[in-house]
């Protein structure tokens, strides 16, 4: 049996109620308790180990490993499979059930058995786990990143490589934090939790909109993107308004700000910006610091729009834990807690690439405020306002994809005819892991060594890097479709490549977001716009290497 891991998913989810959904063979993928992560304590299992649920209502099943032949009756009922043993014992054991066309998850008392449905053409993924080869490549990555810094630094003798290190110790340790310590690890996978059920909050609306008024269920052909995952971004629009009015954004913001100009001896504005990058997106966050814009420091202009594109907003947030979690409340689930990580590492990630690019030599404002954006005079004008907001981004969202994506499309083609007209179609095919000529594969080829450095596997390194490449030179949207799109085709060999790519991604770092930048914050500060624009591709660099930090950061640690 080719084995995948999937994420664990134990919930008491509504189930297809017709059982005849759940007949078939199943080939067995792994058993795993809830309380570890993947590749850990997985038991041994062989390509014999099936289990076959039959028509007549009755399930036999082997595992060679354990010398274990069960076989017997089986009833479903509101989404618990009894199964009634003739064999090894006589005895009734429930299990709570998830299912799909393609993964049947039953769970026991904590237990998941997980099942392949056999004939279905799953990819081996694998978990290669903390080693010493992983450290120091990771380590070597690291060095690689800063020297790629140092290299485009406007002053390379002004350094302050105190100031570096101790902002590679705050991502380090906060990665520690997250991935390794139990009660931080479960405070983010609570959160993710909340962003989980505000989801399926979403959906109750969703379906209002949507809903056929005979079936009463929203009707397959409009199960798509534009139904099921564009709501999201508008309704987690509309919420964090509403979060920004009650002020308690702000003062989340104030706290780590306060610990960043405290640690790494920012100014006040900066630390606020960097700050607010992990809630808020790179047009609205500069609102935080409106009245300084006009005095920044060069090195703190680069600070802000380098840490505006190495996180992401919360309204896109939601859009993503979907296109990696799909329908599934438990990949949705460790997804948000990867995604939460990954904006809050990315900010002192930023500062690092900022101030290497461009170290400060100015005297600069110490003082800590956190501006008041005007968000309306009550809570229904911040929800309504919030609302515009978000539909604006969810049609700009929208029609970027259509376009990008449809761009994308035509130069693939036109590089599939020319390798046509060339043989060197041919050639690809048999040479490389490509079947063809193609952007994908250009953008494979050039990020490959990159993600690779961050600690993704030979195998899976044209898959990140074409991600990496599409993140850069489209946007981030483009790329984790296509990441969702290849995790559901099981086409990477590790599930440590999907994380890191999940990471690697989580920013907006990419050739549009110059032009949103100087626009946006340039509204807000018309003088500094020549400012804005001058930096612009050095904030892209910033922006692309701080989410490649905390890639390279996790990668030695998962």
């Amino acid at each position: 049996m080719r084995k995948f891991y999937f994420l664990i998913f134990v919930s008491f989810l509504s189930i297809p109620t017709v059982s005849q959904d759940i007949i078939g063979n199943w080939n067995f993928n792994f058993i795993l308790p809830d309380t570890v992560e993947f590749g850990e304590n997985l038991k041994p299992l062989s390509s014999d180990d099936k289990m076959q649920i039959n028509a007549d209502f009755t399930f036999n099943y082997e595992i060679s490993e354990a010398n274990l032949v069960a076989k017997g009756e089986w009833k479903l009922q509101e989404g618990i499979l009894s199964l009634h043993y003739d064999l090894p014992i006589d005895t009734i054991r429930f299990y709570h059930i998830s299912l799909t066309k393609e993964a049947l998850m039953l769970n026991e008392n904590g237990i998941n058995y997980a099942f392949i449905k056999e004939g279905v053409n799953s990819s081996t993924i694998t978990r290669s786990g903390f080693s010493l080869s992983s450290f120091f490549r990771g380590l070597l990555g690291i060095i690689s990143l800063l020297l790629i810094s140092f290299l485009f630094s406007t002053n390379r003798k002004g350094v302050d490589w105190m100031l570096v290190s101790k902002g590679l110790g705050i991502q380090i340790a906060f990665a520690l934090l997250i991935l390794k310590v139990s009660f931080v690890s479960s405070s983010f996978e609570f959160v993710g939790k909340i962003f989980t059920k505000i989801i399926s909050f979403t959906q109750d609306g969703t379906m209002f909109l949507f809903r056929s008024f005979e079936t009463g269920v929203i009707e397959s052909p409009l199960m798509n993107f534009v139904v099921m995952i564009l709501p999201t971004v508008i309704f987690f629009s509309a919420l964090t308004s509403l979060f920004y009015y009650w002020r308690i954004i702000p003062k989340i913001v104030y706290g780590f700000a306060w610990l960043m100009k405290k640690s790494l001896g920012l100014s006040g504005p900066e630390s606020v910006a960097a700050a607010g990058n992990i809630f808020l997106g790179q047009t609205e966050s500069p609102l935080l610091v409106k009245p300084y814009l006009e005095k920044m420091t060069m090195s703190e202009m680069i600070c802000l729009m380098s840490g505006g594109m190495a996180t992401i907003a919360g309204g896109v947030l939601a859009a993503y834990i979907g296109f990696l979690g799909g329908d599934d409340p438990v990949q949705q689930i460790i997804f948000a807690k990867h995604l939460l990580a990954a904006s809050v590492m990315s900010a002192p990630a930023a500062v690092v690439a900022a101030k290497i690019l461009i170290p400060e030599h100015e005297k600069f404002e110490t003082k800590l405020e956190v501006s008041k954006a005007d968000m309306g005079s009550n809570a229904l004008e911040a929800i309504s306002k919030g609302t515009t907001d978000g539909l604006r981004l969810a049609v700009n969202v929208g029609a970027m994809l259509l376009v990008f994506i449809g761009l994308m499309s035509m130069a693939n083609y036109i590089m599939f005819k020319i390798g046509d007209w060339t043989s060197l179609n041919v050639w690809i095919s048999e040479n490389t892991s490509y079947t063809e000529f193609s952007f994908n594969m250009i953008l494979g080829y050039i990020g490959a060594p990159i993600v690779w450095l961050m600690g993704v596997c030979k195998e899976d390194m044209f898959l990140v890097g074409q991600l990496l490449g599409e993140k850069t030179v489209l946007n981030e949207f483009v790329a984790y479709v296509s990441l969702g799109e290849m995790k559901s085709a099981g086409v990477f060999v590790e599930q440590k490549s999907i994380i890191i790519a999940t990471y690697i991604l989580c920013g907006f770092a990419n050739f549009a977001s110059i032009g949103i930048q100087i626009g946006g914050i340039g509204a807000l500060a018309p003088k500094r716009k020549s400012d804005l624009a001058r930096l612009g591709f050095l904030a892209l660099i910033g922006g692309t290497l701080a989410s490649l930090f905390t890639a390279v950061i996790v990668g030695m640690l998962i």
